[in-house]
């Protein structure tokens, strides 16, 4: 259905601007509102017909993937970055996770990328032991 509602934006709206209103006010009445999956918390928000029809007319091709809290947290973020390069100061960064193999709540000093894992402190020593062996200096 996601695939479908995809095309039709695609398509694109020919009707001229004076018809616009009327043309939108049908359009939304044949859209149905979707749940779709934030990408970033994974809970559930519906995408209204309402924005769809403002997403075609903007010629957008994509569906929105975040919900509205995490879209504004991204833009917070970006804006973060934009003020620290710009001022030349660098910011300490400190986000709220989950870790991806015990699920505890920790903080971790970087923005996660989408879709790769990210792991507490105990767990991510778990998994490369070598970090917590002192350097051998022998070999100079």
């Amino acid at each position: 259905m996601l695939d479908a509602l995809i095309q039709v934006m695609s398509e694109g709206d020919t009707n001229t601007k004076n018809n616009s209103t009327d043309s939108s006010r049908s359009a939304e009445a044949e859209l149905e509102d979707l749940n779709i999956t934030c990408s970033d918390c994974g809970s559930d928000f519906i995408w209204t017909s309402g924005e769809q029809v403002f997403f075609r007319d903007k010629n957008l091709q994509n569906p929105p993937k975040r919900c509205r809290d995490c879209k504004r947290a991204k833009n917070e973020r970006l804006a973060a970055i934009a003020l620290a390069q710009e001022s030349g100061v660098p910011q300490k960064v400190e986000v709220a996770v989950n870790c991806a193999r015990c699920s505890e709540r920790t903080t971790v000093p970087f923005y996660p990328s989408q879709g790769r894992p990210v792991y507490c402190r105990s767990c991510y020593l778990d998994m490369n032991p070598s970090l917590l062996q002192p350097p051998d200096y022998s070999q100079d």
